[in-house]
Order: C-alpha cells, then sequence, then structure tokens
C-alpha cells in the first residue's frame, strides 16, 4: 500500500473507496485525453502544437480534489491536464484545439491557453512563470473580498528561476495570501536537467527564504499530493498565507510533439514509468482492502473513452469561427 494511504482506514468506508475510484477516474481521464490529443494531432487534426501532461496526471488531480469549485487556479503551457481536473467541460477543450467557435476561448487560445471562468480558471498563460502574478492578484481580491476562495498557481521546476515567480511569492508571503504554489518538478525544463539551474536540492527549500512553509511530495502519488494540497488549503483558508508544494514527478513524453527526449537515458525513462501515477493507483484499488474488481475498472475505461468520443464528436461537429468574432471576447481601443 502506498504511504499516503496509511491514513486511510484498514477497512476503508464507502466514502473512502468512492474517493480513490473517482481520483482513478480523473486522472484516467486526463492520460487518455491527452493520449487522443497526440494520435489527432499526428493526423493532422489539431492544427497546433501539444504540451502533453502524460506522467504528471497526480498532480492536477491531487491538488485539485482539495479544492471547492469557488477557488481559482492559474496554468502554464502544459495547461489540460490542469483543465481537467479544475473541471473545465472536455469538449470545450477539444473543441479549443480544434480551433472551433465553441472551444473554451472561443478560438482564440489554443492549446496553451485553455481555461473557463465559470469553474474558477483564468485561460492558461504560456509564458513561463507568467502565471504567478495573476495568481497573486486574485489571492489579493480574494483577501480584500473576505470571500474565502483560494488560488492554486502550478509552474514547473524552469519558472521557479522566473523573477515573476519570486516576486509573486515575496508579495504572497508578506501579506499572508491564500496562495498555493505548486511546482511541478518534473526534472527538465524543456531538455534541461534541473540539476544544472537549481543549486539546492529541493525547490521546496527556498519558501523558507520567503517566509512560507515549503514541502516536497511525491507527485506521482495522488494521495500524498492531496494531502499536501488539503493541509495547505486549510493553512491558507486560516488567513495563514502561502505554501510552497514541490511535487516531484517526470513527463512521460517529450517536452512538445517536436520534442525526442534524445536527452533522456531509456534507463531513466523505464524506471519513472515504473512509477506511473494511475498504474500505482489501479494497483492499490486492486489489493488489500480495497480489492476492486476488474470490471469495476473496466467500466471506468468505457465511460471515460466515450466522454472522450463525445468530445471529439464535438469539436469536430462545431463551427468555425466567423471572420467577425476577431475582435470579439478581447479588449482592445480604437484610437
Amino acid at each position: 500500500m502506498d504511504t499516503a494511504l496509511t491514513s486511510l482506514t484498514e477497512t476503508p468506508t464507502c466514502a473512502e473507496s468512492a474517493l480513490l475510484l473517482d481520483l482513478y477516474r480523473q486522472m484516467l481521464l486526463i492520460r487518455r485525453f491527452e493520449e487522443r490529443c497526440n494520435a489527432l494531432f499526428l493526423q493532422g487534426r489539431i492544427p497546433s502544437t501539444l504540451h502533453l501532461y502524460i506522467g504528471q496526471e497526480a498532480v492536477a488531480v491531487g491538488v485539485c480534489s482539495a479544492l471547492g469549485p469557488e477557488d481559482y487556479i492559474t496554468s502554464t503551457h502544459r495547461p489540460h491536464g490542469h483543465a481537467l481536473a479544475k473541471g473545465v467541460n472536455p469538449g470545450a477543450i477539444m473543441a479549443e484545439l480544434y480551433a472551433k467557435a465553441t472551444g473554451c476561448c472561443k478560438a482564440k487560445g489554443g492549446s496553451m491557453h485553455v481555461g473557463d471562468m465559470e469553474v474558477g480558471m483564468p485561460p492558461a498563460i504560456a509564458i513561463v512563470g507568467a502565471g504567478a502574478p495573476i495568481a497573486v492578484g486574485a489571492a489579493l481580491s480574494a483577501k480584500m473580498r473576505r470571500s474565502g476562495q483560494i488560488v492554486v498557481c502550478f509552474f514547473g521546476e524552469g519558472g521557479a528561476n522566473e523573477g515573476a515567480v519570486h516576486e509573486a511569492m515575496n508579495m504572497a508571503a508578506i501579506w499572508r495570501l491564500p496562495v498555493l504554489f505548486v511546482c511541478e518538478n518534473n526534472l527538465y525544463g524543456a531538455s534541461t536537467p534541473v540539476s544544472q539551474v537549481v543549486a539546492v536540492k529541493d525547490i521546496a527549500d527556498r519558501a523558507a527564504a520567503y517566509g512560507m512553509p515549503g514541502r516536497v511530495v511525491d507527485g506521482n502519488d495522488v494521495l500524498a499530493v492531496r494531502e499536501a494540497a488539503s493541509e495547505a488549503a486549510a493553512r491558507a483558508r486560516r488567513g495563514e498565507g502561502p505554501t510552497l508544494i514541490e511535487c516531484k514527478t517526470y513527463r512521460l513524453c517529450g517536452h512538445s510533439r517536436s520534442d525526442a527526449c534524445n536527452y533522456r537515458s531509456r534507463e531513466e525513462e523505464a524506471e519513472w514509468r515504473a512509477k506511473d501515477p494511475l498504474l500505482r493507483l489501479q494497483q492499490t484499488l486492486r489489493d488489500e482492502p480495497f480489492r476492486v474488481d476488474t470490471a469495476a475498472l473496466d467500466r471506468i475505461e468505457a465511460e471515460v473513452t466515450a466522454v472522450i468520443d463525445d468530445a471529439v464528436a464535438f469539436a469536430e461537429t462545431s463551427p468555425n469561427p466567423a471572420a467577425e468574432d476577431t475582435l470579439k471576447h478581447v479588449f482592445w481601443e480604437d484610437r
């Protein structure tokens, strides 16, 4: 049994079993959605590049499962997993990738800018580290309005070296803002190993310099991530300020569709494939004390496949945007 599961009872309740199945369903939805996007891209049916989230599903699902629908997240150039975990409609995301008028950003964003304010996700920001100031602004708004909302800022280990991220964390700490800074350390900023650009062992160690707690978690263990995020969220809601959570994980694909991963060894990839977050949770569900049977997992697989089939059908039958739509839903000034 994974370490994080020790907090569950020896004889799991229906609620605990349902939680694990729901987490598995969400992770599987992200994995299958990304795999389908990859296939569609290779077929020339998606007119943009892709930054796939395969391998990192436990971070998005673990963190977002600790949030309420009223809370916010900011995302990165690798946003599909965050969007699905936060509740953005799969069909609207797929339509956005197809550049259709029904896309979640009306065909103006594409893969790197999906989001939906209705579920608390501003369109993702592809500029590395640029989501941090936005998250701090949203957290300041929440504090001033006394709304009880919190904000999660997802960023990568590469983004951890951006000046905007440092400034945002400093401001969040001195104003005790309700922000969770979640660093998804997948070991490589594009093709550069994190060890070549960060001198400390753990990025979470930097939290002390800002005066906030820092925590390292196994980013491939969805329950460990959920536990850390829940604790940090409760702290933020109590008015005690931000937390930096570093999730150690690994992308099981290239940085983008043009990346053949020649900078990584096949042995390293095999080691991380053995830590696949979906396989780990699936094994937990099969083992004692849960003993979920194959038929139940097959039903979840079928349900997820149907959702993705519907999303693709919706995208392919949706209308293209009209020329006059260019100036809709954007800020512009006629000078």
